[in-house]
């Protein structure tokens, strides 16, 4: 039998749970054709995996490179790591479907929710799309080095049937209005939509749009809600992302029902702040399926910090439930110099400093890096002790460093998850999906997008947590089969050819750095990684030698042919 390429004598961790076994892995037409012992004779390329470890390629369900992927077509930092698909359109936002008048107004939240820099997207997105199943089409003709799947996101949705200011104020659709957004979600769904999503989290709720108003599906009513969950159900197909506080409990579980379909519940954290905060979602989402419900929750597992600057708009989700702190940290970089600066807004600032679950009290942040002078003599430094210093209140302190620098200064925060004992109740849980990258967003100050690797040599090389064989069905089969990514996510003769050849003791993740390769001259943060033999997508080398190469085989993947390359 002839074979398009063949990897040769590698450890193979079928990702199925599998014992790891040692054998050739015969690939054509883009899928895993044979198993077993292979002649090198009968292909024109050899990937050699000797000494190597052998794995289906890892699927990403909580991205937002809705943008990103038309620049970027490996979906970095995603797919530096291994990833071979990724989910897009995640919390409710997305771009599509927008009508024209609406494209910069969609942007702008992308700015505030999701922090892509606004002239990234300007001169990036092709915009040739006005509906969900166009936007589609325009991810299709895109070159892509890794797979991409798509949410319906509800809050376009409901902005474009409600108009902007009625989406926001809560109101109620009427019969015509549901029935119009049931049918765009039912179209959406036939056109290759692999669910929908959304966040809901009520009116003081973190997350807020550019104006620093809650999203339109954070107020949203139940019963459209259940609607869009019916469609699923009739046409027995995708899944639902839902972003929301454990309160949403109830809410969750209708859901489950009425749809018959997976929910993935965003997102399931540790913190030393509240011990038992992820305790509480752990007992309900194993009483969950102990009932049969198919609630899986999203599990941040990634130790990485943050170096974030005001002007970059970071804030969301920390800032934005204080709604002193959220106003000053809203509107343009002029309007925030303006309100930062102002006596009054600083009083009501410091009546409550804000509280953030995901990261350690204000006192602790470190004065990463300032950008003038004046600042830059308290580098590395703990806020509270620069407060010390020049004998000011804490919040003038952090104020008058912004402001002299333009927005411009860095400050570092430890990231979630440091407390291992706490940590490892979380990994041990066999209802969580490892995840969260976040990828496409954020990324001036994160780097979760290395969750992957992260994964293979924290949690079951350097800490014998978890075995390979579980890491791998955790990384890559228990995804795929949430997100109904038939034929992905396990090596098995008829799967897609989705697969990591990686040296596991050289396997590793290399240090922060800054790049400047967005479109509109904007920069990002990135982590690479070090340890990635090869990485192939639908039968073709995308990453050579942690190096990306030339092939972009990737394909939208949707509830009609997941399979499909």
């Amino acid at each position: 039998m002839r074979f398009d390429l063949i990897v040769k004598d590698g450890l193979i961790f079928d990702g199925a749970r599998t014992p790891r076994f040692r054998s050739d892995i015969g690939i054509a037409g883009g899928r895993i054709v044979e198993i077993g012992k292979l002649r090198t004779s009968d292909a024109p390329r050899i990937v050699d995996a000797a000494g190597a470890h052998v794995a289906p390629g890892f699927v990403d369900l909580h991205t937002h490179y809705d943008s990103q992927v038309f620049w970027d077509p490996h979906c970095s930092i995603s797919g530096w790591h291994g990833v071979t698909s990724v989910v897009v359109g995640n919390c409710g936002f997305g771009f599509a479907p927008v009508p024209e008048d609406g494209r910069e107004r969609a942007m702008l939240s992308m700015v505030r929710t999701e922090a892509v820099p606004m002239a990234a997207m300007a001169e990036g997105l092709p915009w040739d799309w006005v509906n969900f199943p166009e936007y589609l089409d325009s991810l299709r003709r895109t070159p892509k080095a890794v797979n991409v799947a798509a949410f319906m996101p509800l809050n376009p949705l409901l902005v474009w049937s409600l108009g902007l200011e009625r989406a926001k104020a809560g109101d109620r659709p009427t019969a015509a209005e549901q029935q119009q957004m049931v049918q765009m979600l039912d179209e959406a769904m036939a056109a290759g939509a692999c669910g929908f999503s959304l966040q809901r989290k009520g009116l003081q709720g973190g997350q807020r749009d550019y104006d620093g108003t809650p999203m339109p599906t954070d107020v949203m009513h139940v019963d459209t809600l259940m609607a869009f969950g019916e469609v699923l159900a009739r046409r027995n197909a995708g899944f639902v992302e839902y972003s929301a506080k454990i309160s949403d409990a109830e809410i969750l579980e209708q859901l489950a029902q009425v749809s018959g379909r997976p929910v993935l519940w965003n997102s399931v954290l540790t913190t030393d702040r509240e011990p038992n905060r992820h305790r509480e979602a752990l007992v309900w989402l194993k009483s969950c399926h102990d009932r049969g419900l198919r609630i899986y929750g999203q599990g941040l597992i990634s130790a990485a910090g943050l170096v974030f600057a005001v002007a970059d708009e970071f804030g969301s989700g920390t800032w934005d439930r204080v709604p002193a702190w959220q106003d000053a940290t809203s509107g343009s970089l002029d309007e925030k110099l303006r309100k930062l600066s102002d006596p009054e807004v600083r009083r009501k600032m410091k009546e409550l400093i804000p509280e953030s679950e995901a990261l350690p009290p204000m006192p602790e942040w470190v004065l990463f890096r300032g950008a003038s002078p004046e600042t830059q003599r308290f580098n590395e430094t703990k806020l509270k002790d620069v407060a010390a210093t020049t004998g000011k209140d804490l919040v003038d302190t952090f104020c008058d460093i912004v402001v002299q620098d333009q927005l411009r200064t860095e400050f570092y925060v430890e990231g979630l998850n440091t407390n291992r004992t706490l940590l490892k109740e979380l990994i041990d849980e066999p209802t969580i999906l490892p995840g969260i990258s976040d990828g496409g967003a954020h990324t001036k100050y994160s780097t979760l997008g290395r969750f992957t690797t992260e994964f293979l040599t924290d949690f079951v090389r350097d800490y014998a947590w978890v075995s390979l064989e579980d890491a791998h069905w955790r990384l890559s089969a228990y995804p795929a089969r949430c997100a109904g990514f038939t034929g992905r996510g396990v090596i098995a003769e008829g799967a897609a050819a989705d697969l990591v050849v990686y040296d596991y003791e050289a396997l590793a993740i290399q240090p922060d750095e800054v790049v400047h390769d967005y479109p509109g001259g904007e920069w990002r943060r990135v982590q690479r990684a070090k340890g990635y033999r090869y990485v192939v997508v639908n039968g073709e080398v995308t990453i050579e030698d942690d190096a990306p190469a030339a092939a972009r085989p990737g394909v939208v993947l949707d509830g009609r042919a997941t399979a499909s390359v």
